[in-house]
């Protein structure tokens, strides 16, 4: 499974923005400068965050983008949403359904629960994580963390073969 690159840039503009004191507001020049992407990819990612509600933007001499709401209240799961959508979500069978109308597997289907435990186990990470746990150094999710989120680690012999 991979992650997009605006879903990547989105959160690291996020978290930009959740590292501003008092709510700083930030331009479009400044995020892109900040996050090595160019002005337009900037705009363009804002204006996804500010559509869904995670962002506003202030016009004028000191305007720019602030979160909408405190950090702690806004999940990585919302961010992701807003940028990319769900790995498996409600008409997933119907967008991939070969060269059928309907998915030929639609009453015996062996992984529409696979796609669901996926997506389950994603979103009991990335919707108890904030964005203020990211800024607070959510580089690694540390064994204590992991254990609040629900997370465990396989032992090493039940690893798959890299």
């Amino acid at each position: 499974m991979k992650f997009s690159a605006q879903e990547e840039y989105g959160l690291r503009c996020l978290i930009s923005l959740a590292r501003q004191a008092d709510n700083h507001a930030l331009t479009i020049p400044e995020i892109s400068r900040i996050e090595g992407i160019t002005p337009p990819h900037a705009a363009k990612i804002l204006a996804e965050l500010r559509r869904a509600g995670l962002v506003k933007a202030t016009r004028g001499m000191i305007g720019g983008y602030t979160l909408s709401r405190p950090p702690s209240e806004i999940s990585v799961g919302d961010a992701l949403d807003a940028l990319g959508g769900r790995l498996f979500e409600h008409g997933f069978c119907d967008r991939y359904s070969g060269t059928q109308n309907s998915c030929a597997h639609e009453t015996d289907c062996n992984l529409r629960s696979l796609w669901g435990r996926i997506q389950g186990a994603i979103d009991g990470v990335v919707y108890r994580l904030t964005l203020q746990d990211l800024v607070e150094g959510g580089e690694e999710l540390t064994p204590n963390r992991m254990y609040l989120t629900g997370i465990t680690r396989r032992p090493k012999h039940d690893a798959p073969p890299q």
